[in-house]
């Protein structure tokens, strides 16, 4: 094949399934002119991902552009549908595996995994041009016709297990609410012991009280955040001050850390086992600290007085669990609660609570 004809990668060729496949170094620049995107151009029966979801694509073009020091990037991978060639270095066996992949300029290439990265690149390289000499890694399936594309797709994708929102919390450095979270539960005693920095929900079993992502999803409905957003000097304090008070003021939760309750019989017992409770305890707590900014502490120390138990159906039917005695957590049931909580401290409820509560005592829930 003539190279001046041809895209040029420096490239490593593998085996797999005796069929070959290449590994190439490709400058961002290129990305954008080379992948198949508009889903138009790409017949139906051959479009191997998902629709793009193009909600994704301003968080990861922010990712690139605000990081340009220190941006990470998994492979793409893709298909090649045209010819092309492999050029080793040398016939020395120790360097036959390296050299370089020569493609037809007339080649379709399809993303098989990587379609959101691709976009992303996209309109980064229009904010940032100078990063488009930078490269990223791509492996190359020939595949004529593309008609392998999808089953590429659905085998890279079989065995992708996601990490936990626990676990991308535990590993995150740079958003600063995230790094205020893992400090509260490192100085704080009771969720030093008793906070689960891995998993999302706990077992019955589980040794733990709450997981990592309650305890971050709670700061986000203390301070009225969303994921990324940027926090204060005085959003940090108030974070740990409204720990400090909310552990010191659970009955329940310091019987465990004082070994009188287990973790296994907290939750079976009562609703502050749960992830329901401690978000619902975050949206209380953005009304105390907006509506009681210099009293906040003492409404929150009143938690100690009230019934938490499960048997107490009363108060927490329909709204922390279910007929089944199932424990429900999504935002309808964590403001149900919030509202019981409110009542319960004899704190009034906003508009739209008032209108959530008077939904579930017509028996619209």
């Amino acid at each position: 094949m003539d190279a001046a004809f041809s895209y040029t990668f420096p490239a490593i060729k593998g085996i797999q399934a005796d069929k070959e496949y290449y590994v190439a170094m490709c400058p961002l620049r290129i990305i954008p002119k080379i992948f198949l995107f508009d889903e138009d151009e790409i017949p139906p029966e051959h479009r191997a991902q998902r629709i793009l979801n193009k909600t994704r694509i301003p968080e990861i073009t922010n990712y690139i552009v605000e990081n340009n020091r220190d941006y990470v990037f998994s492979s793409l991978t893709a298909s090649i549908d045209g010819e092309l060639e492999f050029v080793p270095f040398g016939q020395d066996p120790s360097s036959k595996d390296l050299g370089q992949l020569r493609v037809a300029l007339d080649a379709r290439f399809l993303i098989n995994d990587g379609q959101h990265r691709r976009a992303a690149i996209e309109e980064a390289l229009k904010i940032s041009p100078e990063i488009g000499s930078e490269t990223i890694s791509v492996v190359f399936f020939h595949d004529e016709g593309l008609t392998k594309s999808q089953q590429i797709f659905s085998d890279l994708n079989r065995h992708a297990v996601n990490t936990t929102s626990s676990i991308g919390i535990l590993y995150d450095h740079r958003d600063k609410l995230a790094l205020v979270t893992k400090e509260i539960v490192k100085e704080i005693p009771l969720l030093k012991r008793y906070t689960d920095r891995e998993r999302v929900s706990l077992s019955k079993n589980s040794p733990k009280i709450l997981a990592l992502n309650h305890v971050f999803n709670t700061n986000l409905k203390l301070l009225g955040k969303t994921k990324g957003d940027s926090i204060s000097d005085d959003d940090k304090q108030f974070l740990f001050e409204f720990w400090q008070t909310l552990t010191e003021s659970i009955v329940e939760w310091n019987d465990v850390l004082n070994k009188k309750l287990s973790p296994r019989d907290l939750r079976a017992n009562f609703i502050v086992g749960h992830g329901v409770f401690i978000e619902a305890i975050g949206v209380l707590g953005k009304y105390l600290r907006e509506f009681h900014t210099e009293d906040w502490k003492k409404h929150l120390q009143k938690l100690s007085s009230i019934d938490w138990n499960r048997a107490n159906t009363e108060f927490w039917l329909g709204r922390a669990f279910n007929q089944n005695g199932r424990i429900q957590k999504n935002n309808h049931t964590i403001q149900l609660t919030t509202n019981k909580i409110k009542t319960l401290l004899g704190l009034p409820l906003l508009e739209h609570e008032m209108n959530i509560e008077n939904k579930f005592k017509q028996g619209d829930h």
